[in-house]
């Protein structure tokens, strides 16, 4: 029986367990990937450890995130960063160099390879043919110190296209197509392989497009094989040298098997506020447009600029409309202006930011309140956007461009425009320069921290039994947004968590932070998919730092099911489904978790209501054991001084 590429990637890089379908794997990763929002907890993580140097084949770092300095916050993250990486060995960019997930395709992801980053969006790397996961802070840093990253073996999903896309309908809605199928749940647990002929219609910079949105549907990963646009690619940027050929067995057997026929697509249209609420882009024409953000990891690469200047044309906006474009890297910027495409942007109206993440995760260019906005991101979350009463669309690049024009939602073939037609450069400009190697002489930085860069707290070991008041009932699919608000406000902030804890669930419940704070902490009971979205390890610590004992849910998204455990707030599922309406906000539950073993079923009591509910926990032995130790960073501690004080003890003794 032949092996899928997911099952050649995993072999590669697999250090635990077998890769049998449901199984308890540990993966290693070649090369990691931090960012400046995410990362600065990994490197606080790393330091709490001990370590003095990365222990992966290649560490690079991006300040990408979060560029608005209103005051020092901002610039000091920054400071620490750029000190902390250059001592550690790690490749650190230059601030605005750069969205990472783009950058790092061009510069530095090699086919084969494994990569683990602290950002769920890490996965758009699966479009040069990696095997690339997100994580979040905590796993990043365990990574970075060679440590492998635990997960199931998932289930492998044949996403088989044929035919060619038309005019007019880019490789977005590919995924948009594929979200529309599947839903933000239909991915959990598995990883979508892309096969077929119609992938050789489609280049890298396509490729991640998709693979980058496929985080939304929940998957652990998606791949594409790595082939001669592979190579074209790598060619372009000066790294045909790291090119390898790669691709499933003609036998390999998949779980599931997806068509999408590309020539049949037609423009979609994601509604607010989730990435699967999908529908063809004419039955929401004509919708009044207030603001269109073109950009951010999924949809800047060179590609995308030049198609959305062909389609403004030079063409004035129309006069209702705020336009604005964040290109994915600066190689981009220089590319597109020697190809003039800048100027008929800007000539259009259009406002030009930095290559920075910037407007998609509320940093910046949020719009009017109510506004609609028409956007190329992969999220459309409520309240995402920096305003709470945000009405995002997630679009293609053309359809975003043709709705500026117009000033409403506007299926871009009703323009009758000449289509557009990309031919990838030979080479691109080499920017390399922009990276800052590790200092040749580590003992000699001294790290800078502000003022605003605060310790991890304590977090304290999970009592033998335990319980608390519901602090707060929600539904279904909460993502990391509700739990720790994302945006220009609350970024800076994120590696303050006593200061970040006074804003968690503001988008659900302003009240939340101050009646945790009084009633000592609690418990969350939440509906099917808690945690959806980011790997924001802060939406697990804000509400641990405020005495929250234990989330109670229908289901978690994997992403914060592997923070949870890292950070010791205990996850429990409903054994029956329909006790989920057997609590309310208010009730007091009570549960015995030193009983509480893999696959075994305990009592939560709800001594409001006077009723018994069985739950268990989705966590193997090995995690529920991180989860009673208070978190694995205080499993890493005490390994560390147990050997410390062993050493000391041979020491003595010798």
């Amino acid at each position: 029986m032949g092996l899928t590429l997911t099952e050649k990637l995993i072999g590669q890089s697999l250090a635990d367990g077998q890769m049998i379908r449901g199984q308890r794997i540990g993966i290693r990763a070649h090369q990691t990937l931090s960012h400046d929002v995410n990362g600065v907890m990994s490197y606080l993580v790393l330091e709490a450890m001990g370590l003095t140097r990365v222990n992966v084949e290649l560490a690079v770092h991006y300040i990408d995130h979060n560029m608005i300095q209103a005051d020092y916050k901002n610039s000091d993250d920054h400071r620490f960063l750029q000190d902390i990486t250059a001592k550690l060995g790690v490749i650190c960019s230059r601030p605005g160099s750069g969205i990472c997930h783009q950058l790092h395709l061009e510069h530095w992801g090699v086919p084969g390879k494994t990569l683990i980053g602290a950002d769920s969006h890490t996965v758009a790397a699966g479009g040069i043919g990696m095997l690339s996961v997100g994580v979040g802070g905590f796993d990043g840093a365990m990574t970075m110190a060679g440590e492998p990253l635990y997960l199931t073996m998932p289930k492998i999903v044949n996403v088989r296209l044929t035919g060619k896309l038309p005019p007019f309908v880019s490789a977005k809605n590919i995924i948009l197509e594929l979200l529309r199928r599947v839903s933000i749940q239909g991915g959990v647990g598995k990883v979508f392989e892309y096969t077929g002929p119609g992938i050789a219609t489609l280049n890298v910079a396509e490729r991640s497009t998709i693979t980058n949105m496929g985080q939304e549907t929940g998957a652990t990963t998606s791949v594409f094989p790595s082939d001669e646009n592979t190579r074209r690619w790598m060619r372009a940027y000066h790294r045909e040298e790291q090119w390898v050929e790669l691709q499933a067995d003609t036998d390999a057997v998949y779980d599931e098997v997806i068509e999408i026929d590309l020539s049949q697509l037609e423009p979609l249209i994601a509604l607010p506020h989730q990435p699967d609420r999908v529908v063809p882009v004419r039955e929401a024409a004509g919708v009044k447009v207030d603001q269109v953000m073109l950009g951010s990891c999924t949809n800047t690469s060179l590609q995308d600029v030049l198609s959305i200047a062909h389609m403004l044309g030079g063409k004035p906006i129309h006069r209702d409309v705020d336009a604005g474009l964040y290109p994915a890297t600066r190689t981009v910027v220089r590319e597109s202006i020697a190809r003039g495409a800048h100027d008929k942007i800007l000539s259009a109206g259009v406002r030009i930011f930095e290559p920075v993440c910037g407007g998609c995760n509320g940093c910046g260019f949020a719009p009017q309140s109510n506004g609609v906005s028409l956007r190329t991101t992969p999220r459309n979350f409520v309240g995402r956007s920096g305003t709470a009463s945000d009405k995002v669309y997630l679009v293609a690049p053309e359809t975003a461009a043709a709705s500026a024009l117009t000033g409403v939602i506007t299926d871009p073939r009703d323009l009758k425009l000449t289509p557009f037609t990309y031919e990838m450069p030979e080479v691109f400009v080499d920017d390399r320069d922009m990276f800052q190697p590790p200092a040749a002489e580590p003992e000699k930085i001294v790290i800078r921290r502000g003022p605003n860069l605060r310790p991890i707290p304590p977090m304290p070991v999970l009592p033998d039994v335990t319980g608390g008041e519901v602090l707060v009932k929600v539904g279904d699919d909460i993502t990391t947004d509700h739990i720790c608000p994302a945006g220009a406000l609350y970024l800076p902030i994120r590696s303050n968590i006593p200061e970040l804890a006074r804003h968690a669930f503001k988008v659900v419940d302003d009240t939340f932070a101050e009646r945790a704070a009084k009633a000592g902490g609690g418990l969350i009971v939440g509906g099917f998919n808690y945690g959806q979205g980011s790997s924001r390890e802060q939406a697990v610590m804000v509400p641990r730092y405020l005495g929250v004992k234990a989330v109670i849910a229908r289901s978690f998204a994997r992403l914060h099911l592997a923070n949870l455990v890292n950070w010791g707030l205990l996850p429990l599922t409903f054994v029956n489904g329909d006790d989920f309406d057997n609590i309310s906000q208010g009730d007091w539950l009570t549960l015995d978790t030193a009983v509480l073993e893999e696959g075994q079923q305990i009592l939560v009591r709800n001594e409001t209501k006077a009723v018994a509910i069985a739950v268990s926990s989705p966590l193997c032995q090995a995690d529920l054991d991180s989860i009673k130790a208070g978190g694995r960073l205080n499993q890493v501690k005490a390994k560390n001084q147990n050997s410390q004080t062993h050493n000391a003890a041979d020491t003595a003794s010798g």
